[in-house]
């Protein structure tokens, strides 16, 4: 075999093993993030604002957790960096929603970013609740960064057998 042939080969490999590593870690991460991986969205001004803000990240991560009690289900989501004024909060169809916008708060004009990882911009983020919740009394709060939310359980109607006529 023609010596450039086999190193080319070889090469080709190597870059076919690499590139399914890589895909496999975007796999995982996108798997494990589930819904917290979020999409924002920048304002007008914002888009006709400096031309560097085209490399600027459009999604985020807005890490959460959510479990039930007996007497209720609790969801908290991190959000650091946010004034509690710039977050909506409400349940809908069996779902707690999460709309909000991250403000940049700061003038980035004349700025050479080294490292730019936060995302900036409108998002909404939607969680799907369990159906025995009593959404009308539901508590929500906000602290260090952190959303929480307690729902209230109602009581589960037992099944019931019904009989066809």
């Amino acid at each position: 075999m023609d010596p450039f042939r086999k190193m080319r080969s070889e090469l080709e490999r190597g870059i076919f093993r690499a590139w399914e590593g890589l895909t496999e870690g975007w796999r995982e991460m996108l798997s494990r993030s589930g819904g917290a991986l979020t999409h924002f969205v920048r304002s007008a001004k914002e888009e006709q604002g400096d031309a560097a803000q085209e490399d600027f990240p459009r999604w985020g991560l807005l890490a959460t957790e959510s479990w039930e009690t007996a007497q209720s289900v609790i969801v908290r989501v991190e959000m650091p960096g946010m004034n509690k004024e710039d977050i909506d909060v409400s349940i809908h169809r069996g779902s707690l929603w999460i709309r909000g916008e991250k403000r940049s708060g700061r003038d980035r004009q004349g700025r050479l970013y080294r490292i730019m990882e936060r995302a900036y911009g409108q998002f909404e983020r939607s969680i799907p609740l369990p159906g025995n919740i009593d959404a009308a009394r539901a508590e929500v709060s906000y602290q260090n960064g952190v959303v929480t939310v307690i729902v209230p359980k109602t009581e589960e109607c037992p099944p019931t057998q019904l009989q066809l006529k």
